[in-house]
């Protein structure tokens, strides 16, 4: 029997309004994946995965209505190959294919892909199988590397991954993809593909998607150096216009000094920074922005925010630390968003 998309659509639909309801019973519960914080100083919980007691929050990356790779937290019951287990969440099938689709999104790997992997000082080589070069085209071929790349070096214990594919070593994969050398740097959703020069630097920037439910991390080249006070200042800047995401910040909020002293990062606004207060989610997204934005850098603990270099007295409600933790997108964005 032929099952119609609407058909398909309104069963996911019902699958998320049950899920709530459960949210809804367990609302009394801290998540696994929230750390309560003080107000004004943001601890900085990397994204890597973490031991929680009977399950792992670990990052994975699906794609969104945009084709951009969006980094989600989920929470992963404990197994001896939490990698692979990791790996596995972004294999389409019908069950993971309904789990991204209450966030929006969806799988990047071919379907029936699996995955072998070896992990010896700091080096991982992920075997793929035969079914993993059944991409539609060289974009699709990107995404899914990237994605398999990106959630590898989530892992603390893994600081460059190579590629095989169904027991081989390839140097490019159906549609011209190279996958010959060692991926050791995250560069998620490259803004341009410019030729760098040597002055050139990369930053990872972090904008809500147009829902406003999702961070996206962006990666954007500039012509200074890569630390907290050139980011900060091309997070005020925004997406580029065509991208179609939104501003973390006011369009009219300006930087007056960003510092660094103990692992603690200041970030003084301008008197405009208090609008972000006034949105719908009370701030959170703009300060989860900020703070991601500044994780990147080695040494950073936390995050300070000022407005005119005072703490303000109304502070967002962040208490998550976990990039797009999954739980907490659901509970606070129940309904299922459609994609292109």
């Amino acid at each position: 029997m032929k099952i119609k998309r609407a058909d398909i659509e309104r069963i996911l639909i019902l699958c998320a309004a049950v899920l709530v309801v459960v949210l809804a019973l367990q609302g009394g519960q801290q998540t696994t994946s929230q750390v309560l914080v003080d107000q004004t100083e943001i601890p900085v919980q990397q994204t890597l995965a973490e031991d929680k007691g009977e399950t792992i929050a670990t990052v994975v990356y699906y794609q969104d209505g945009d084709n951009y790779l969006v980094p989600v937290t989920r929470q992963i019951p404990k197994t001896d190959g939490i990698a692979k287990a990791a790996l596995n969440l972004m294999v389409k099938s019908p069950e993971n294919d309904m789990q991204a689709a209450r966030l929006g999104l969806r799988t990047v790997v071919p379907e029936g892909t699996t995955f072998e992997i070896d992990i010896h000082d700091g080096k991982a080589n992920v075997n793929m199988s035969k079914e993993a070069l059944s991409c539609a085209s060289a974009a699709e071929e990107t995404v899914m590397v990237e994605a398999v790349t990106n959630t590898m070096m989530c892992f603390s214990t893994v600081n460059e991954v190579t590629l095989e594919f169904d027991g081989q070593k390839r140097s490019k994969l159906t549609f011209g993809t190279d996958v010959s050398g060692v991926f050791a740097t995250s560069a998620p959703n490259l803004e341009s593909v410019e030729t760098f020069s040597e002055d050139a630097n990369l930053v990872e920037l972090y904008f809500p998607s147009q829902t406003g439910r999702l961070l996206v991390p962006i990666t954007r080249t500039v012509f200074s150096d890569a630390d907290p006070t050139t980011a900060m200042l091309e997070l005020a800047k925004g997406p580029r216009d065509d991208s179609g995401l939104e501003r973390a910040l006011p369009e009219n909020c300006g930087i007056k000094n960003v510092t660094m002293k103990n692992g603690v990062v200041s970030v003084d606004f301008t008197k405009e920074f208090a609008q972000t207060m006034e949105s719908s989610d009370g701030g959170q997204q703009a300060i989860r922005a900020i703070l991601f934005t500044c994780a990147q850098f080695p040494g950073v603990k936390k995050v300070e925010v000022l407005i005119d270099g005072q703490k303000p007295e109304l502070q967002p409600d962040a208490e998550a630390t976990f990039i797009n933790d999954e739980q907490e997108v659901i509970a606070q964005y129940p309904g299922v968003v459609e994609l292109d």
